[in-house]
Order: structure tokens, then C-alpha cells, then sequence
């Protein structure tokens, strides 16, 4: 699989399916959009030298259709909590909304054929949304690791696989938000062309403090 080289490329290879590369663009694209966003408001910055926790959020997967890169021959359930923390650049505007980013770490167990494993994860991500942190939109890239990469007939290839992730929240009741987040992992081809990653959309319920 060479996903993660083709997101850090401007060319397509041939191997990937149109709608991978569609897909590669789109999120290409997104990550400009918060960019610019970023650009229009008139942002006061903010700098802090230590991590401050945000939000906690619990996920589930509801659906694994295939967005990036070849189809997993297997089925997968996912469940997890992850933390979101703020890093130290953050900049706000005076319309009331903040870019910057932050880091999302994550714990879960990932249910397949043949067995479970524990899957940790930690995904620096840009991100904007509005100052109370009532809706927010993110892009990041990072890393997981598995305690069992091999489940029936798919072999992730590894128990390092590389995180691709991309999420939308808004506000739910009080301190209470309702999301969606899109989790892909692949090795990016490391340990050969017969690995396969998966894709997870999922639902996730956080309470921002």
C-alpha cells in the first residue's frame, strides 16, 4: 500500500484507485481550507509551554467503507477513548474563532477474526473551530501501534501502521459534543505490497472541559 507516500506526494501512482487519489486530494484540499480560514481572521496569538487537556471523547465505529486504498477482507469493530490536547500555538480572532493545534492520543481494542488488539495512537492534528470549542473541524497524521497486526486472511504487515484522520464536532448539551471521525491505518507499504490498512468512520461523544 502506498498511501502514506502518496499523501506526502503531489504525483498519483498508478496502484491507487481514482477515488483513493479523489479522496487524497479532498483532504489536501481540506487542510488549505483551514489555512486560508486561518489567514481571513485577525488572530491574537497565543503561546503556552505545557499541554492542556481539552476534551475526552468516546468512539465507536459505525461503518468501514473503504475510502483510501484497497478493501480490507476483513471485518473490524473499534472502540476506544481518546484525549485531545492543546498544543502550545494557538491563535484566536476577534469573531470568536481559533486555529492551532493539538495532539490526539487514543486507547481502544480493535475486534477482528482470529483475535483483539490493543490499539494506542498519537495524531498531531491542525485545527479550527470556535473559541469555547463548541464546534470544531481537524486534519492529522501520526502513528499507532498494535498488539496483533494479523486478523484472519489481512495482515497490516506490522505492529507500527501509520494514522491518517480527519473529524468534525458540534455541540450536543452543555459541556457534551456529538461527532464523526474518519480513521485510516496503513504500514505505507514498509513491510512489502501485500499488507492492507483499514478505514473506520465512527462516532464519538466528548465532554470538553
Amino acid at each position: 500500500m502506498k498511501l502514506m507516500k502518496l499523501f506526502f506526494s503531489s504525483r498519483v501512482c498508478p496502484g491507487v484507485s481514482s477515488s483513493a487519489a479523489s479522496w487524497l486530494r479532498l483532504l489536501s484540499s481540506f487542510g488549505r481550507m483551514l489555512l486560508v480560514l486561518y489567514s481571513i481572521f485577525s488572530p491574537t496569538l497565543s503561546y503556552s509551554e505545557e499541554l492542556k487537556l481539552q476534551s475526552l471523547s468516546v468512539r465507536a465505529r459505525v461503518s468501514e467503507q473503504t475510502l483510501l486504498g484497497d478493501d480490507a477482507p476483513e471485518a473490524f469493530e473499534v472502540y476506544d477513548l481518546a484525549a485531545n490536547f492543546s498544543l502550545p500555538w494557538q491563535d484566536y480572532s476577534q469573531s470568536g474563532w481559533e486555529a492551532g493545534t493539538r495532539l490526539m492520543v487514543s486507547a481502544g481494542m480493535l475486534q477482528g477474526t482470529g483475535g483483539n488488539a490493543l490499539v494506542v495512537s498519537a495524531i498531531p492534528e491542525l485545527m479550527l473551530g470556535s473559541e469555547d470549542g463548541r464546534f470544531t473541524l481537524d486534519l492529522g497524521a501520526g502513528g499507532a501501534l498494535f498488539s496483533q497486526y494479523r486478523f484472519g486472511i489481512q495482515d497490516f504487515g506490522g505492529p507500527f501502521q501509520f494514522a491518517l484522520t480527519f473529524g468534525v464536532g458540534i455541540p450536543l448539551y452543555k459541556n457534551l459534543g456529538l461527532g464523526y471521525r474518519f480513521l485510516h491505518y496503513s504500514d505505507a507499504g514498509v513491510n512489502g505490497s501485500d499488507t492492507t490498512g483499514a478505514d473506520f468512520h465512527m462516532i464519538e461523544l466528548s465532554y470538553r472541559f
